[in-house]
Protein backbone atom coordinates (compact mmCIF):
# COMPACT_ATOMS: atom_id res chain seq x y z
CA UNK A 1 0.00 0.00 0.00
CA UNK A 2 1.04 3.57 -0.55
CA UNK A 3 2.39 5.30 2.13
CA UNK A 4 1.87 9.32 1.81
CA UNK A 5 3.36 11.71 4.93
CA UNK A 6 1.15 15.07 4.61
CA UNK A 7 2.88 17.75 6.42
CA UNK A 8 1.08 20.84 8.03
CA UNK A 9 3.49 23.60 8.86
CA UNK A 10 2.75 26.44 11.19
CA UNK A 11 -0.64 27.88 12.23
CA UNK A 12 -2.51 25.89 10.33
CA UNK A 13 -3.91 24.53 13.27
CA UNK A 14 -5.73 27.58 13.64
CA UNK A 15 -7.32 26.78 9.76
CA UNK A 16 -11.37 27.66 10.27
CA UNK A 17 -10.65 30.77 12.47
CA UNK A 18 -7.27 32.29 11.32
CA UNK A 19 -8.20 35.00 8.24
CA UNK A 20 -11.06 33.08 6.99
CA UNK A 21 -10.86 35.93 4.58
CA UNK A 22 -7.90 34.35 2.82
CA UNK A 23 -7.67 30.90 4.14
CA UNK A 24 -11.32 29.72 3.95
CA UNK A 25 -13.59 28.07 6.92
CA UNK A 26 -12.25 25.24 6.32
CA UNK A 27 -11.08 23.74 9.49
CA UNK A 28 -7.49 21.43 9.59
CA UNK A 29 -9.64 18.43 10.90
CA UNK A 30 -11.97 18.86 7.45
CA UNK A 31 -8.33 18.86 5.67
CA UNK A 32 -7.49 15.95 6.87
CA UNK A 33 -10.57 14.13 6.82
CA UNK A 34 -10.55 14.56 2.75
CA UNK A 35 -7.03 13.61 2.96
CA UNK A 36 -8.15 10.14 5.11
CA UNK A 37 -11.08 9.68 2.27
CA UNK A 38 -8.36 10.28 -0.83
CA UNK A 39 -6.23 7.91 0.48
CA UNK A 40 -9.31 5.39 0.49
CA UNK A 41 -10.47 6.06 -2.68
CA UNK A 42 -7.04 5.49 -3.98
CA UNK A 43 -5.24 2.21 -2.05
CA UNK A 44 -3.17 4.81 -0.04
CA UNK A 45 -2.28 5.06 3.38
CA UNK A 46 -2.20 8.76 4.38
CA UNK A 47 -0.38 9.98 7.93
CA UNK A 48 -0.93 13.88 8.80
CA UNK A 49 1.34 15.97 11.06
CA UNK A 50 1.11 19.68 11.66
CA UNK A 51 3.60 21.43 13.99
CA UNK A 52 4.34 25.04 14.43
CA UNK A 53 7.93 23.63 15.44
CA UNK A 54 10.00 23.60 12.60
CA UNK A 55 12.59 20.90 14.22
CA UNK A 56 9.50 18.36 14.41
CA UNK A 57 8.87 18.66 10.85
CA UNK A 58 12.32 18.12 10.08
CA UNK A 59 12.42 15.19 11.82
CA UNK A 60 9.01 13.79 10.40
CA UNK A 61 11.11 14.38 7.11
CA UNK A 62 14.38 12.71 8.05
CA UNK A 63 12.70 9.88 9.68
CA UNK A 64 10.08 9.52 6.19
CA UNK A 65 11.82 7.06 4.13
CA UNK A 66 12.78 4.54 7.05
CA UNK A 67 8.87 4.31 8.10
CA UNK A 68 8.48 3.35 4.27
CA UNK A 69 6.57 6.50 2.98
CA UNK A 70 6.37 6.97 -0.58
CA UNK A 71 6.53 10.51 -0.57
CA UNK A 72 5.59 13.55 0.97
CA UNK A 73 2.97 17.01 0.56
CA UNK A 74 3.76 19.53 2.23
CA UNK A 75 2.30 22.88 3.41
CA UNK A 76 5.24 24.80 4.81
CA UNK A 77 3.32 27.59 5.45
CA UNK A 78 5.21 30.45 6.98
CA UNK A 79 8.40 28.17 6.79
CA UNK A 80 8.27 28.06 3.65
CA UNK A 81 9.90 31.49 3.07
CA UNK A 82 13.21 31.21 5.31
CA UNK A 83 13.24 27.66 6.20
CA UNK A 84 16.48 26.35 4.71
CA UNK A 85 16.58 23.41 7.26
CA UNK A 86 12.98 22.01 5.68
CA UNK A 87 14.47 22.45 2.43
CA UNK A 88 17.30 20.60 3.20
CA UNK A 89 15.94 17.40 5.08
CA UNK A 90 13.35 17.23 1.75
CA UNK A 91 16.41 16.84 -0.35
CA UNK A 92 18.00 14.78 2.24
CA UNK A 93 15.14 12.37 2.54
CA UNK A 94 15.28 12.10 -1.38
CA UNK A 95 11.52 10.87 -1.77
CA UNK A 96 9.47 12.77 -4.03
CA UNK A 97 7.37 15.83 -3.10
CA UNK A 98 5.21 18.30 -3.40
CA UNK A 99 4.66 21.26 -1.68
CA UNK A 100 1.27 22.94 -1.57
CA UNK A 101 -0.37 26.37 -0.11
CA UNK A 102 -4.08 26.65 0.19
CA UNK A 103 -3.83 30.52 -0.77
CA UNK A 104 -2.59 31.76 -4.30
CA UNK A 105 0.67 32.99 -2.59
CA UNK A 106 1.96 34.88 -6.03
CA UNK A 107 -1.14 37.12 -5.50
CA UNK A 108 -0.20 38.64 -1.67
CA UNK A 109 2.44 40.21 -0.28
CA UNK A 110 6.11 40.13 -2.56
CA UNK A 111 7.78 38.13 0.22
CA UNK A 112 5.40 35.46 0.13
CA UNK A 113 5.61 34.84 -3.62
CA UNK A 114 9.59 33.38 -3.14
CA UNK A 115 9.87 29.88 -1.90
CA UNK A 116 13.18 28.13 -0.29
CA UNK A 117 11.55 25.02 -0.35
CA UNK A 118 9.75 24.54 -3.86
CA UNK A 119 13.15 23.75 -5.30
CA UNK A 120 13.55 20.67 -2.81
CA UNK A 121 10.11 20.11 -4.59
CA UNK A 122 8.73 17.82 -7.42
CA UNK A 123 6.33 20.64 -7.77
CA UNK A 124 4.05 23.21 -6.12
CA UNK A 125 0.27 24.00 -6.19
CA UNK A 126 -1.03 26.45 -4.66
CA UNK A 127 -4.83 28.79 -4.49
CA UNK A 128 -7.49 26.40 -4.82
CA UNK A 129 -8.13 26.54 -0.85
CA UNK A 130 -8.32 23.15 0.66
CA UNK A 131 -8.13 21.21 -2.50
CA UNK A 132 -4.75 22.15 -2.91
CA UNK A 133 -4.15 19.41 -0.90
CA UNK A 134 -5.90 16.59 -2.88
CA UNK A 135 -4.46 18.75 -6.16
CA UNK A 136 -0.89 17.92 -4.31
CA UNK A 137 -1.79 14.04 -3.66
CA UNK A 138 -3.05 13.46 -7.09
CA UNK A 139 0.06 15.02 -8.43
CA UNK A 140 2.12 13.08 -6.01
CA UNK A 141 0.69 9.68 -7.61
CA UNK A 142 1.34 10.51 -10.84
CA UNK A 143 4.87 11.07 -10.11
CA UNK A 144 4.84 8.00 -7.96
CA UNK A 145 3.10 5.97 -10.57
CA UNK A 146 6.02 7.43 -13.36
CA UNK A 147 8.97 5.83 -11.36
CA UNK A 148 7.29 2.48 -10.75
Amino acid sequence: MLKILVLHGPNLNMLGTREPGTYGSATLAHIETMLSAWGEANGAHIESFQSNDEAALVGRIQDAPAAGFGGIVINPAAFTHYSIALRDALLAAALPAVEVHISNVHKREAFRRHSVTAPACSGQIAGFGPHSYILGLEALKTILSANG
